[in-house]
C-alpha cells in the first residue's frame, strides 16, 4: 500500500498528539520532585506511574494498528482485545468485546484484526461525549459488526469521504486521517465495509470478508 507524504505526516501528528499528554505528565511529575521534593514525592510518583502506563498502552496499540505487526497472520484475538480494552481504560468510553468474537474464520483472515482495531479507534473518535463500543456477530460469521452508541455519534461528510477514498489527499486533516487509514486498510486486504445510522445516537459499522456484501454504502 503506497502512502502519500501528507498522509504519513498527518498520521505521525496524530500519534504524537495522543502521546503528548501522558509524556508531559511524566515530565511534570519529575519537575515536581526536583522543585519541591519531600511532601509531593508520593503524589508525583503516582502521576509518573499512571502516565507511564497510559503512554505504554497507547504505544502498544499504535504498533499493532499502524505498524507491521498488525499485518501478520499470527495475531491473536485475545492480544488485540486486550490492547483495545487497555487503550480505552479510564476514559468515557466502554468496550464490549465478547470472547467468542470474531469467529475463527474471520479472525484468521490476514489483516482483519488490524483493520478491526483501527475501526475501534475510529469509533472512539465519533464518541465526543462518551458512550459504548460493542462488537457483534454479522453475516453468518463472515463479518464483525461494531455498534457505537452515544450522544450525537455519526460519520460526518468529510469522514465518510475519507473513509470511502473520495476525499482528495490535500483535503485530509487530523480529524479525518483515521477514517482514511481505515478505508485504505479495507481496500488493501480486500474487505468491504458498510455503515448504518438509521437509529439516532447509534452507528453500526460492519467489516466483512471479501464478497460478503456490497462495497461501502450509507444505508441510513
Amino acid at each position: 500500500m503506497q502512502i502519500d507524504m501528507r498522509v504519513m505526516e498527518l498520521l505521525a501528528s496524530k500519534i504524537c498528539h495522543d502521546l503528548v499528554s501522558p509524556v508531559s505528565a511524566i515530565n511534570n511529575g519529575v519537575e515536581l520532585i526536583e522543585d519541591i521534593g519531600g511532601s509531593v514525592v508520593e503524589e508525583a510518583m503516582k502521576l509518573i506511574g499512571d502516565s507511564g502506563v497510559t503512554a505504554s498502552r497507547r504505544l502498544r496499540l499504535f504498533r499493532m494498528a499502524y505498524g507491521r505487526a498488525g499485518s501478520e497472520e499470527n495475531l491473536k484475538v485475545q492480544d488485540v482485545r486486550q490492547v483495545a480494552e487497555q487503550y480505552l481504560t479510564g476514559g468515557k468510553i466502554s468496550l464490549e468485546w465478547p470472547e467468542h468474537l470474531p469467529s475463527a474464520e474471520v479472525a484468521e483472515q490476514r489483516g482483519f484484526l488490524k483493520t478491526l482495531l483501527n475501526l475501534i479507534v475510529l469509533a472512539e473518535e465519533t464518541l465526543a461525549y462518551g458512550g459504548v463500543i460493542a462488537l457483534r456477530d454479522g453475516h453468518d460469521g463472515r463479518a464483525c459488526r461494531i455498534e457505537i452508541t452515544g450522544r450525537n455519534t455519526h460519520l460526518s461528510q468529510p469522514i465518510q469521504e475519507a473513509l470511502d477514498g473520495s476525499a482528495a489527499i490535500e483535503a485530509l486533516s487530523p480529524r479525518t486521517i483515521q477514517a482514511y487509514v481505515v478505508g485504505r486498510l479495507v481496500v488493501q486486504f480486500g474487505f468491504t465495509l458498510s455503515h448504518d445510522h438509521s437509529v439516532p445516537d447509534r452507528l453500526e459499522l460492519t467489516l466483512n470478508l471479501p464478497e460478503a456484501v456490497a462495497p461501502l454504502a450509507n444505508v441510513s
